[in-house]
């Protein structure tokens, strides 16, 4: 596993596990505006996809991206990719506002559409997205990479939902991060462009407590959100937090900040606390603080036994074979379209609240 001192260009790598032949599933990427385009990339040809296209609009991204993926054509346009019938599916990381309108026209030309979080920044957006893929049969998946691309966090879900520690009571996160305002571009710092903390970054969490819990909704008992260090980047939320109850009966919580120090050796020193009737979780998702020797784990308790799981050295990511098999035979075995829309659904709702609450 790979460590990175922001978030933004954090690819966590992974071992190869080719679920299709070798040219079997082609796909593009597009719309380089977040560098988790990069760690979409390598996990989809890790599963054996193959990337044949690259474009954006801004022609030295799309050489710096080719730069990393030398066998991938920069494209002339867009159309190029849309027009071309060898294009399975179009990964992008565009800028969150604009998620939304290039996932319509990726699906309205036939193609599957796979997103970085978050996969919108309004309500209206995700109506009209449920809109198009009753439309269209298409679908439009999102790179929820807290859980899906982080090998504790994934491992932790499957032990919770197997039942080793009964059921689910009590889901809690902490996901710090690492500003790096240099490193980032103007449109990181105006809510417009990146729809608010708890929109961005909560819609992870908000997936995580979905899964857990294998709940399908969540009543917003009260949300927050603040800018208490940045004054000079009004624009900017850097710090959010979420209470809410699921239609399982489970309390789930997480914070989310943009306050990782600089002596941390990751961009975040993400946790994860699971409680259960039988026992209880914890995953330590990218280090363990104050054990340098000691990386990523997952600590786990219930009536027969007490370990600690270590995550050493490359992982294996099973959703991202999950979906390109999904996407070939039009299954849901990687994640329902439900899921994803629903996630992103109550983490607008959640930055509706607390927008109110600070109007």
């Amino acid at each position: 596993m790979t460590t990175a001192s922001d978030g933004m260009t954090y690819n966590p790598g992974g071992l190869s596990k080719p679920v299709v032949e070798p040219g079997a599933f082609m796909f593009a990427a597009t719309a380089l505006d977040h560098a988790h385009i990069d760690g979409m990339t390598t996990a989809l040809e890790s599963a054996g996809a193959q990337l044949k296209y690259v474009f954006d609009p801004d022609a030295n991204k799309a050489k710096s991206f080719q730069a990393k993926f030398p066998h991938a054509q920069v494209a002339e346009s867009l159309e190029v990719i849309l027009d071309d019938p060898e294009i399975r599916c179009v990964a992008a990381a565009a800028i969150p506002s604009q998620r939304c309108e290039l996932g319509l026209k990726v699906m309205d030309a036939g193609k599957d559409y796979f997103t970085d979080k978050s996969p919108f920044t309004t309500l209206e957006q995700l109506g009209l997205a449920r809109k198009k893929v009753k439309e269209t049969g298409r679908k439009y998946m999102v790179y929820y990479s807290e859980r899906l691309h982080n090998a504790p966090t994934y491992y932790a879900g499957e032990l919770a939902r197997s039942g080793a520690i009964g059921d689910i009571l009590q889901v809690l996160v902490m996901a710090p991060h690492r500003l790096s305002k240099e490193n980032r571009p103007d449109w990181f710092f105006e809510k417009k462009f990146y729809g608010g903390i708890l929109t961005d970054i909560g819609s992870h969490q908000f997936e995580q407590f979905l899964h857990f819990t294998g709940a399908t909704d969540a009543t917003l008992n009260f949300s927050r959100v603040e800018n208490f260090s940045n004054p000079v980047k009004p624009g900017l939320e850097d710090f959010g937090e979420t209470s809410m109850t699921m239609n399982t009966g489970a309390s789930c919580y997480c914070r989310i900040d943009w306050f990782t120090p600089d002596a941390a050796r990751s961009w975040g020193d993400g946790r994860l606390f699971v409680l259960g009737t039988e026992g209880y979780i914890e995953a330590r998702k990218y280090l363990d603080i104050g054990r340098p020797e000691n990386g990523p784990s997952v600590l786990f308790v219930n009536n027969e036994e007490e370990k600690e799981i270590r995550f050493d050295g490359p992982q294996h990511f099973p959703f991202f074979g999950d979906l390109i098999l999904d996407m070939v035979n039009r299954t849901e075995n990687a994640m329902t379209q439900e899921h994803a829309f629903k996630a992103t659904e109550i983490s607008l709702k959640a930055q509706e609240m607390a927008d109110a609450a600070r109007a």
